[in-house]
Protein backbone atom coordinates (compact mmCIF):
# COMPACT_ATOMS: atom_id res chain seq x y z
CA UNK A 1 0.00 0.00 0.00
CA UNK A 2 1.49 3.29 -1.05
CA UNK A 3 1.99 5.74 1.63
CA UNK A 4 -0.86 8.19 -0.16
CA UNK A 5 -3.43 5.56 -0.06
CA UNK A 6 -2.47 4.94 3.49
CA UNK A 7 -2.90 8.46 4.59
CA UNK A 8 -6.25 8.79 2.65
CA UNK A 9 -7.52 5.81 5.29
CA UNK A 10 -6.48 7.35 8.01
CA UNK A 11 -8.39 10.79 6.63
CA UNK A 12 -11.60 8.83 6.82
CA UNK A 13 -11.51 7.67 10.40
CA UNK A 14 -9.94 4.49 9.75
CA UNK A 15 -7.63 3.17 12.74
CA UNK A 16 -4.60 1.91 11.46
CA UNK A 17 -3.40 -1.21 13.43
CA UNK A 18 0.07 -2.53 12.76
CA UNK A 19 0.63 -5.94 12.66
CA UNK A 20 4.48 -6.37 12.85
CA UNK A 21 7.91 -6.53 15.88
CA UNK A 22 9.91 -4.56 13.24
CA UNK A 23 9.60 -1.22 14.98
CA UNK A 24 11.34 0.43 11.71
CA UNK A 25 7.79 -0.64 10.02
CA UNK A 26 5.96 0.87 12.95
CA UNK A 27 7.63 4.23 12.52
CA UNK A 28 7.39 4.21 8.64
CA UNK A 29 3.18 3.48 8.79
CA UNK A 30 2.69 5.71 11.91
CA UNK A 31 -0.18 3.52 12.63
CA UNK A 32 -2.45 4.10 16.07
CA UNK A 33 -2.21 0.89 17.31
CA UNK A 34 -0.07 -2.02 17.00
CA UNK A 35 -0.46 -5.79 17.51
CA UNK A 36 2.00 -8.87 18.28
CA UNK A 37 2.47 -12.17 18.73
CA UNK A 38 5.08 -14.74 19.29
CA UNK A 39 5.64 -15.48 15.31
CA UNK A 40 6.55 -12.08 14.75
CA UNK A 41 8.39 -11.61 17.46
CA UNK A 42 10.41 -14.50 16.49
CA UNK A 43 11.16 -13.66 13.37
CA UNK A 44 12.12 -10.02 14.02
CA UNK A 45 14.44 -11.00 16.86
CA UNK A 46 16.60 -12.71 14.53
CA UNK A 47 17.54 -9.44 13.53
CA UNK A 48 20.76 -8.21 15.46
CA UNK A 49 19.05 -4.63 16.03
CA UNK A 50 16.77 -6.80 19.02
CA UNK A 51 19.52 -8.55 20.62
CA UNK A 52 19.73 -6.39 23.43
CA UNK A 53 15.88 -7.13 24.12
CA UNK A 54 16.66 -10.89 23.76
CA UNK A 55 19.31 -10.47 26.57
CA UNK A 56 16.72 -8.68 29.13
CA UNK A 57 14.30 -11.52 28.62
CA UNK A 58 16.93 -14.28 29.11
CA UNK A 59 18.03 -12.13 32.36
CA UNK A 60 14.66 -11.88 33.78
CA UNK A 61 13.60 -15.72 32.79
CA UNK A 62 17.06 -16.71 34.98
CA UNK A 63 15.42 -15.52 38.31
CA UNK A 64 11.96 -17.36 37.39
CA UNK A 65 10.58 -20.84 37.40
CA UNK A 66 12.31 -24.04 38.65
CA UNK A 67 12.23 -25.98 35.47
CA UNK A 68 13.80 -25.58 31.65
CA UNK A 69 9.89 -24.82 30.66
CA UNK A 70 9.03 -22.07 33.38
CA UNK A 71 12.27 -20.43 32.47
CA UNK A 72 11.71 -20.63 28.99
CA UNK A 73 7.93 -19.73 29.39
CA UNK A 74 9.00 -16.52 31.18
CA UNK A 75 11.69 -15.90 28.57
CA UNK A 76 8.92 -15.50 26.08
CA UNK A 77 6.15 -13.54 28.10
CA UNK A 78 9.21 -11.26 29.32
CA UNK A 79 10.38 -10.73 24.85
CA UNK A 80 6.69 -10.09 24.34
CA UNK A 81 6.88 -7.22 26.92
CA UNK A 82 9.85 -5.74 26.37
CA UNK A 83 8.97 -5.43 22.71
CA UNK A 84 5.65 -3.62 23.17
CA UNK A 85 7.24 -1.25 25.84
CA UNK A 86 9.10 -0.81 22.24
CA UNK A 87 6.28 -0.70 20.38
CA UNK A 88 4.38 1.92 22.65
CA UNK A 89 7.37 4.40 22.38
CA UNK A 90 6.56 4.40 18.67
CA UNK A 91 2.72 4.30 18.70
CA UNK A 92 0.36 6.34 20.53
CA UNK A 93 -2.37 4.17 21.39
CA UNK A 94 -2.61 0.66 21.94
CA UNK A 95 -0.09 -2.42 21.84
CA UNK A 96 -1.83 -5.94 22.17
CA UNK A 97 0.04 -8.72 23.42
CA UNK A 98 -1.39 -12.94 22.81
CA UNK A 99 -1.90 -15.42 25.52
CA UNK A 100 0.05 -18.59 24.19
CA UNK A 101 -2.23 -20.30 21.91
CA UNK A 102 -1.68 -23.46 24.04
CA UNK A 103 -3.78 -22.44 27.25
CA UNK A 104 -6.50 -21.97 24.16
CA UNK A 105 -9.16 -24.17 26.30
CA UNK A 106 -8.29 -23.84 29.80
CA UNK A 107 -10.16 -20.87 30.85
CA UNK A 108 -8.29 -20.58 34.40
CA UNK A 109 -4.70 -20.83 32.90
CA UNK A 110 -6.04 -18.02 29.96
CA UNK A 111 -6.96 -15.61 32.81
CA UNK A 112 -3.61 -16.15 35.04
CA UNK A 113 -1.50 -15.57 31.87
CA UNK A 114 -2.84 -12.85 30.70
CA UNK A 115 -2.76 -11.10 34.59
CA UNK A 116 1.19 -12.07 34.54
CA UNK A 117 1.48 -9.92 31.18
CA UNK A 118 -0.50 -7.11 32.78
CA UNK A 119 1.67 -6.89 35.85
CA UNK A 120 5.23 -7.39 33.65
CA UNK A 121 4.07 -4.42 31.56
CA UNK A 122 3.60 -2.67 35.43
CA UNK A 123 6.75 -3.69 36.51
CA UNK A 124 8.16 -2.15 33.23
CA UNK A 125 6.10 0.94 33.45
CA UNK A 126 3.14 0.86 30.94
CA UNK A 127 -0.25 0.98 32.29
CA UNK A 128 -2.61 -1.46 31.28
CA UNK A 129 -4.67 1.01 29.50
CA UNK A 130 -2.13 1.28 26.80
CA UNK A 131 -2.12 -2.76 26.47
CA UNK A 132 -4.54 -5.21 24.97
CA UNK A 133 -4.33 -9.01 26.24
CA UNK A 134 -5.54 -11.08 22.44
CA UNK A 135 -7.12 -14.62 23.88
CA UNK A 136 -8.88 -17.29 21.66
CA UNK A 137 -12.08 -17.24 20.33
CA UNK A 138 -12.44 -20.43 22.08
CA UNK A 139 -15.40 -20.97 24.50
CA UNK A 140 -12.68 -21.41 27.63
CA UNK A 141 -11.19 -18.07 26.19
CA UNK A 142 -14.37 -15.87 25.91
CA UNK A 143 -15.21 -17.22 29.19
CA UNK A 144 -11.81 -15.75 30.42
CA UNK A 145 -12.24 -12.32 28.68
CA UNK A 146 -15.59 -12.22 30.26
CA UNK A 147 -13.84 -12.75 33.70
CA UNK A 148 -11.19 -10.37 33.21
CA UNK A 149 -13.68 -7.72 31.63
CA UNK A 150 -15.88 -7.33 34.56
CA UNK A 151 -12.60 -7.37 36.69
CA UNK A 152 -11.25 -4.63 35.25
CA UNK A 153 -14.27 -2.23 34.65
CA UNK A 154 -15.05 -2.02 38.46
Amino acid sequence: MSSNSLEQLKATGTVVVTDTGEFESIAKYTPQDATTNPSLILAASKKPAYAKLIDIAVEYAKTQGSTTEEKAAAALDRLLVEFGKEILKIVPGRVSTEVDARLSFDKEATIKKALHIIELYKSVGIDKERILIKIASTWEGIQAARELESKYES
